[in-house]
């Protein structure tokens, strides 16, 4: 994998790069870093999944974000289509992890209003620490009930998840770091209360058309952000990586 900027280096180390970069943690929530795959006219699935547009470029930086964050924020809906499991990393990423002072795995944050979620599946069973639920106050009791024998469930809003709520418990429960990995409404609902604060996109060169999703779609009005600085841009395979903080 190559850097093309900000200075152009031809071989680089995902893990060294990402490793290194700055996150202060804002006072009152943790620093969000949302990680999203695309192609190159916008799509960010194919069959319904984003695995479809991946490739080796994208699972190394993949692979070097996850073991950046306190937490790995996800929406049930993406839960539910990618098929995640529990979060594992390999034996370095758990000594570089330990020497950092974190946990040897991110947590799990999972939003979920309606908790359609299987409490059998291995996300639930073989999770090395309890994820963590973030839902409504008129969600179903009984269902609250049945996934507390398996996560820890938080009430963060009442109609609907207020992610301001959200993140400030997550904060409270010592989460400094969070990387969000979709989906799109997830994301929208970042946008729209402004608290993303890094982005990292993957594009894939592909064309897909059809009618997938944007990255961020959501019904809240939402505006204009300020500008995003790039940090870094990688490229490997015709495979671009951007990495984009908030110009504070």
């Amino acid at each position: 994998m190559r850097q093309l900027l900000p200075d152009f280096i031809e071989h680089v180390d995902p893990i060294a790069l990402y490793g290194t970069d700055e996150r202060p943690t804002p006072a009152d929530r943790p620093w969000v870093l949302v990680n999203m795959i695309a192609s190159v006219d916008g799509a960010t699935a194919v069959a319904q999944r984003s695995g479809g547009l991946g490739g080796p470029p994208d699972k190394q930086v993949f692979r070097a974000l996850r073991e950046l964050p306190d937490a790995i924020l996800v929406g049930a809906s993406t839960v539910r289509t990618e098929g995640y499991g529990p979060v594992r990393l390999e034996d370095e990423a758990v000594r570089r992890r330990r020497a950092r002072g974190q946990s040897d795995t991110p947590r799990l944050v999972i939003i979920s209003g309606s908790l359609k979620l299987d409490t059998t599946s291995t996300l639930f069973t073989e999770s090395e620490v309890a994820p963590i639920i973030v839902t409504i106050a008129s969600s179903d009791d009984h269902r609250r009930r049945e996934l507390g024998t398996v996560a820890d469930v938080v009430i963060a809003g009442d109609e609907r998840v207020s992610m301001h709520a959200a993140l400030r418990t997550l904060r409270a429960m010592g989460i400094r770091t969070l990387l969000c990995e979709g989906g799109p409404i997830v994301n929208a609902q970042l946008l729209a209360d402004d608290l993303i604060d890094e982005w990292c996109q993957t594009i894939s060169p592909m064309l897909v058309g059809g009618s997938s999703s944007r990255a961020a779609v959501g019904d809240e009005g939402i505006e204009p952000l300020p500008h995003l600085r790039l940090r870094r841009l990688l490229e490997q395979d015709d495979m671009l990586l951007a990495n984009y903080v908030r110009s504070r």
